[in-house]
């Protein structure tokens, strides 16, 4: 049986907001598996216990650049908010939008070696550290060449960044839908494009929630059925609610069929999705200092 740490039990409670005593509960359950858990409080709590995705925890920015049929979006990490506003972080990760645009970076492990004004892009982001002062990284870019029209949207202070290829509609249109997908946070254009360990994950959750009712075999079935469908329908642009629906029910793929659009593809960038910061203890630190210097 593994040791449940303090740690363990926080790291759980601020991913999931559920009560500490749940969370130990939990981690004992899962023999201290962090995912495991997790699923376990989901089953227990409901979908509130799953908050991890979605928290954004590293700094940065997401940059754009368009140019014709073609537009580019990179993704460039730092340590600190407070950088990621500088200046000449900004206009290297403007640069680095604008080289990918070109269309002739094979990978972010190659965009090191391409040049930009006044040398290489790992020769700038070397320059750009050394007076900073904090570690800079391109983590991610994606190049799309339009079927239709290209769309963008920034938001809160680029650290989300959306492109949209739409086929017809119109300018209004290319705009809501790219503001829709900031704000709703699609994983894809539609179900085909959801990764499957993700729906088999849902359907699991679903079907030990289900068993908790009692009743029938073939009415937990379709119980399962309906909450993976509904799982599906949140997660997928097609399948959601338009934000700005008036009766509160059009969903994306009704407003698209009303104006003869269609969405070729769509990037939603998210800074620092997916990574985990360190959390310094600021008072922890300085007390640290405090103490080597009594002994120095």
């Amino acid at each position: 049986m593994a040791e449940i740490t303090a740690a363990m039990v926080k790291e759980l409670r601020e991913k999931t907001d559920a009560p500490m005593m749940e969370c130990k509960k939990a981690l004992t359950e899962a023999d201290g598996d962090l995912a495991k858990a997790e699923e376990i409080l989901r089953v227990k709590l409901g979908s509130k216990a799953s908050k991890a995705a979605a928290r954004v925890t590293a700094e940065g920015i997401v940059a754009l650049h368009i140019a014709g049929n073609r537009a580019s979006m990179v993704e460039v990490n730092c340590e600190t908010d407070f950088v990621a506003k500088n200046e000449d972080f900004l206009g290297f990760s403007d640069s680095v939008a604008k080289l990918v645009c070109g269309g002739t970076v094979a990978s972010v492990e190659a965009l090191g070696g391409h040049a930009i004004a006044g040398g290489t892009v790992e020769s700038q982001r070397t320059a750009l550290i050394g007076k900073i002062g904090e570690n800079i990284s391109v983590r991610r870019f994606t190049v799309t060449e339009a079927k239709g029209k290209l769309y963008s949207y920034i938001h809160g202070g680029a650290k989300i960044g959306v492109l949209i290829d739409l086929v017809g509609g119109d300018d209004n249109l290319g705009r809501d839908l790219a503001m829709h997908i900031a704000a709703s946070k699609p994983k894809s254009l539609d179900s085909s494009g959801v990764d499957p360990s993700i729906i088999e994950t849902e359907r699991r959750i679903a079907t030990e929630k289900a068993a908790e009712s009692g009743k029938p075999a073939e009415i937990i079935a379709k119980m399962v059925e309906g909450s993976v469908q509904k799982f599906l329908k949140e997660v997928t642009l097609l399948g959601q609610v338009f934000v700005k629906a008036e009766d509160g029910k059009q969903t994306i793929e009704q407003l698209l069929k009303a104006r003869g659009a269609s969405i070729a593809s769509f990037t939603l960038y998210i800074v620092g999705e997916g990574i985990e910061k360190k959390a310094n203890d600021f008072a922890a630190e300085v007390a640290a200092q405090a103490a080597a210097a009594r002994a120095a």
